[in-house]
């Protein structure tokens, strides 16, 4: 008796530290999975908030344009966005009038008052950069806090922004990667890129290190030399914490063993806590936990549900993965015998209808949930799904669902690709190999990281199955199309390209067997066979 109550005590502890309704139950991204416990509101979403009341106000934010800035650099820039919002801001004079008066602001360091921006920025603006002097501040590993004061010229409105500035001591050895706060993306800098930070669009898969990377224990030196060996080769990789995250010990001996290694671009953190309804403070104690040893590297979480408690599942993060696994899945009855729905079931791939746009939906999502939440927008990154089995994928993706899941991705603002799991089959290796190759190079690579992806319009047979971006640049601009429908598109595609882009000439043709024509600055796409992508590089 003794025994089952002490078992049935560390039951019920171990249920207290989950997060969601009915804690006690098996659940999955906060919903019961199997028939024989009822459906119920699992909580945990992310709602659009309630208008303000005086209607739309100017939404002032602040943010540095890169994640970190190093000793050896003398200038950054600060980004100020001057939205008008229907859910988040400060009261502004004649702010819905046609000519609103611009805010005259300064960017102050709250330390010592010193004033390391003082200019204007006018209403209605986003990702406005202002410069400033790195040389005035002390590289140190304490974050700096800024604060911006706003004023009409008036003097009659005020507003306020704040941020942090995190000035580094130069790192003498292994890798930095830093995250673009304007657009998403990630630049590296190692002894392979002599030094100079460059653009940096990973494109790869998962794979398990043991018996491979390293042996059970991570810190030995023969895991060490397996590292040394990757560097050598150029080898680039995130590294696994997902089994460790939870024990900050595990944590702080793996991440002093490999942070000064050449290939390291970053940490993977939790994996699918929200799926797993995972105490909220683990990552967030992680994360301090591996800044306090290295925050030359950003640390990421992986999302499985398409929305439970995203707020707070993502505090840990300085970049966000999901993983919408929807090829060959039954959407709305799973293996367990139930049906799935926005509170019951588990069917592979939350609230998912089983195609591979469910990918452009998800990333949509997730950037909504910011948007409601007046959250600056963190780095994206997509994990295909490279598998099948478990019960709910019954078969692999083909080479053109994998394709057409990476690009629908990178439409959709992911800047780094991490494909589940290795080993995958030959076939998807080789294409995964050969699209990595194709967008991974510059001038590729560069446009899709410095630039932001741009939806654009696609006119013609089948639109509503078509998926267009571009990505425009100095003299360039990339064009992505993906046919997201299982038939061939028999006739043409116009692509829409943004205001102001005006095309002179076909430069290459990056990925797909369909024809691009040129047509007085317009351009169009035939030949579409059924889920094919289609990438051509243009100059404007």
């Amino acid at each position: 008796m003794g025994f089952i109550t002490a078992l049935t005590l560390l039951i019920s502890l171990a249920a207290a530290q989950e997060t969601g309704n009915h804690p006690e139950w098996p659940r999955w991204c906060g919903k019961a999975y199997q028939p024989q416990y009822p459906s119920f509101e699992p909580g945990g979403q992310t709602v659009e908030p309630a208008p303000l009341p005086d209607g739309p106000a100017l939404n002032i934010q602040l943010k540095p344009r890169y994640s970190i800035y190093l000793e050896s650099e003398k200038q950054a820039d600060f980004i100020v966005n001057a939205n008008l919002s229907r859910w988040h801001g400060q009261k502004w004079s004649r702010l819905t009038g046609p000519s609103p008066p611009p805010v005259v602001f300064t960017i102050k360091l709250v330390s010592s008052n010193d004033v390391l921006v003082s200019s204007r920025v006018n209403v209605g603006t986003a990702g406005t950069l202002f410069a400033f002097n790195l040389t005035r501040l002390r590289p140190r590993f304490e974050p700096y806090q800024v604060v911006l004061f706003g004023a009409t010229p008036d003097g009659a409105s005020n507003v306020t922004a704040t941020s942090e500035v995190v000035f580094l001591p130069e790192k003498k050895t292994g890798s930095v990667t830093k995250l673009d706060n304007l657009h998403g993306g990630i630049l590296f800098r190692s002894a392979a890129t002599g030094g100079v930070f460059e653009p940096f669009l990973p494109i790869g898969y998962y794979a398990s290190c043991d018996g491979f990377l390293c042996d059970r224990d991570y810190a030995s030196k023969d895991s060490r030399g397996v590292y040394s060996y990757m560097d050598g080769l150029g080898l680039r990789y995130m590294y696994d914490l997902r089994g460790s995250y939870k024990n900050l010990s595990a944590v702080r001996e793996q991440v002093s063993e490999i942070r000064d290694f050449d290939g390291l671009y970053s940490y993977w953190g939790a994996d699918e806590p929200d799926g797993h309804q995972d105490p909220f403070d683990l990552l967030p104690q992680a994360r301090d936990a591996i800044r306090q040893l290295d925050p030359y590297h950003p640390v990421s979480v992986t999302l499985n549900c398409q929305d439970f408690h995203f707020k707070e599942y993502t505090a840990g993060a300085d970049f966000i993965m999901e993983d919408a696994y929807p090829v060959a899945i039954n959407g709305t009855f799973s293996k367990w015998g139930t049906a799935c729905n926005a509170t019951y079931g588990d069917c592979g791939c939350d609230n998912c209808r089983g195609g591979v746009q469910d990918v452009s939906d998800r990333l949509d999502g997730l950037a909504r949930h910011e948007q409601w939440l007046g959250l600056w927008p963190k780095t994206k990154a997509h994990n295909p799904q490279a598998f099948h089995g478990e019960g709910y994928w019954l078969r692999d993706p083909t080479d053109e669902e994998e394709v057409a899941m990476v690009a629908l991705a990178l439409h959709h603002g992911a800047k780094a690709i991490a494909a589940w799991l290795w080993p995958f089959s030959d076939s998807l290796g080789r294409v995964m190999g050969r699209f990595g190759a194709a967008v991974s190079r510059d001038p590729v690579r560069d446009l899709v990281v410095t630039a932001r992806a741009v939806r654009v319009g696609a006119a013609g047979a089948h639109e509503a199955a078509v998926d267009a971006a571009c990505w425009v640049g100095e003299g360039r601009v990339l064009v992505s199309v993906v046919n997201a429908g299982q038939d061939a598109i028999d006739g043409e595609v116009s692509v829409s390209l943004p205001e102001g882009v005006v095309v002179k000439s076909r430069e290459a043709v990056v990925w797909g067997s369909g024809t691009w024509t040129l047509d007085h600055g317009r351009v169009r796409l035939s030949g579409q066979s059924g889920m094919a992508t289609n990438i051509v590089l243009l100059g404007v």
